[in-house]
């Protein structure tokens, strides 16, 4: 299965409205990758930025794939991939 990077900024939106007790539309989010860091994503709520590292943005994942999919995966079978966009593999077998 493969997540598209709609998919993960929904995901992170969804994780981080209910942390932050506002609403997904409260919520924006940047991705990227740098050669340095690796994936991250930045995410501005109520006028406060805040940066997610791979490992966050890799939970988001899990609970959207629960939470949309009903898929129970865990953290080795999600991987973060760069080609024209950032995508989400998901192993599920």
């Amino acid at each position: 299965m493969i997540l598209s990077m709609d998919e993960i900024v929904n995901a992170i939106c969804l994780h981080m409205a209910e942390r932050k007790g506002v609403q997904p539309n409260d919520v924006t989010v940047e991705l990227s990758w740098e050669e340095d860091t690796g994936y991250s994503a930045e995410v501005h709520v109520q006028g406060r930025s805040q940066y997610l590292v791979e490992a966050n943005m890799i939970e988001t994942i899990l609970r959207y794939l629960h939470s949309e999919y009903n898929i129970r995966a865990y953290r080795e079978q999600v991987r973060l991939d760069l080609d024209e966009e950032i995508t989400a593999i998901v192993q599920t077998d």
